[in-house]
């Protein structure tokens, strides 16, 4: 029997899908153009599945509501976009310290405040690096076609378990609206893959909660289970409970920092289209993109591989943390490099960074409107 499926749908159809999929019990959110059909759709798939799918009075209330989930022990997610996970900044920083799993799509569009509402962007991957303040690790996924909408939640949903901390997924206007053909896992497929989270099952008088490795998650237990511990965003100690003892509150926040990178491998997932037989050739040219526009970008290389120019993509399925070793590898290699985004250089400055190159070119576009292979094609040929 197969392990996949075909089934004819959204971006935003087929992430309600997985999260139910993928054993969601808990949805809390409210309608904002372009996710609302998260919410829509959930609300009739979670109930019949045993689940509870709420709309909230607004999105700060959203993603209290699913933290309080997360804290009872069950998968949990909210939906939005720019402008709500600006409004969810402070409660997702509260979920940051106290390593609450939860699970958080944004379907982008055009800001900074309501922007352009109907239209596509990519301007939120700064702020899903760091979408609270303080020291900690986004790990933020980005779908590049419809079915990563699928995969990218189901992969969310086992990360956040295992890191103990939201995980964002990025879509967009043009991703969630487009209506597709998806081969995506079955339901066995999925379920088989879930990772749960981890448990202490000593006696409860013996149990701490935030006592773990260097890199390690903190072990929450379900509340009203019989198993006692604090929930604060301020610095705690072992049991959860307020400190600030000097070297308890370093270690604490440099766990939060270390329990993600020590296990980037984990996490790291990206598409390498075309790359083969790239070998740093003068004359050869590497784009990176990422969600929507790489689909144009992957036409645009078949185009410009028919009239003589050798061009691949590297596109990164997770933003943050960056796949800092795999960009380097190929910037080393190859000369001309292009980064196309739906923003001002938000990617293309982690490029340069962890490149040391000041040369990279780019195609940027942020009136709304997608990037057309052409547009991509019509660069290449300008700048190399």
């Amino acid at each position: 029997m197969s392990a996949t499926r075909e089934i004819i749908s959204t971006g935003n159809d087929l992430a309600a899908i997985a999260a139910v999929d993928a054993g969601c019990q808990f949805f809390a959110g409210y309608p904002i153009t372009p996710s609302s059909e998260i919410m829509h759709t959930i609300s009739d798939l979670l109930p019949a599945a045993g689940g509870t799918a709420i709309q909230m009075e607004d999105e700060i209330g959203s993603v209290a509501a699913a933290i309080g989930a997360g804290m009872s022990g069950v998968r949990t997610m909210t939906a939005t976009s720019g402008p709500g996970i600006s409004l969810k900044a402070e409660n997702l920083g509260l979920a940051q310290m106290a390593e609450v799993p939860l699970v958080v799509v944004n379907v982008m569009r055009g800001g900074p405040s309501t922007g352009l509402p109907t239209r596509v962007s990519q301007g939120d991957v700064r702020q899903a690096k760091n979408p609270s303040h303080g020291d900690y690790r986004s790990i933020t996924l980005c779908a590049g076609n419809l079915a990563e909408c699928y995969t990218e939640v189901v992969r969310a949903f086992n990360l956040a378990d295992r890191f103990m901390q939201p995980v964002f997924v990025l879509t967009d206007e043009t991703i969630g609206h487009m209506h597709g053909k998806a081969d995506i896992p079955t339901v066995e497929a999925v379920q088989a893959g879930i990772v749960p989270r981890k448990r202490f099952e000593g006696a409860p008088e013996e149990y701490r909660p935030y006592e773990c490795g260097p890199t390690d998650a903190a072990v929450l237990n379900p509340m009203f289970e019989g198993y006692r511990y604090h929930f604060t965003g301020l610095h705690h100690d072992a049991k959860g409970f307020p400190t600030e003892e000097i070297e308890t509150c370093r270690k604490l926040i440099q766990r939060l920092e270390d329990k993600v990178m020590a296990h980037r491998d984990e996490i790291e997932l990206n598409e390498e289209f075309m790359m083969d037989d790239l070998t740093g050739e003068e004359g050869e040219v590497l784009i990176i993109a990422y969600g929507s526009v790489s689909l144009a970008a992957k036409e645009a290389i078949r185009h410009l591989r028919k009239d003589g120019i050798k061009a691949g993509l590297f596109r990164p399925i997770t933003l943050w943390p960056s796949p800092a070793e795999t960009i380097k590898k190929h910037t080393d290699k190859i000369k001309n490099v292009l980064c196309v985004e739906l923003n001002i250089r938000q990617y293309t400055e982690e490029v340069e960074r962890v490149s040391g190159r000041l040369d990279i070119e780019g195609l940027y576009k942020v009136n709304g409107r997608a990037i057309s292979p052409y547009e991509i094609v019509n660069k290449v040929k300008e700048v190399f």
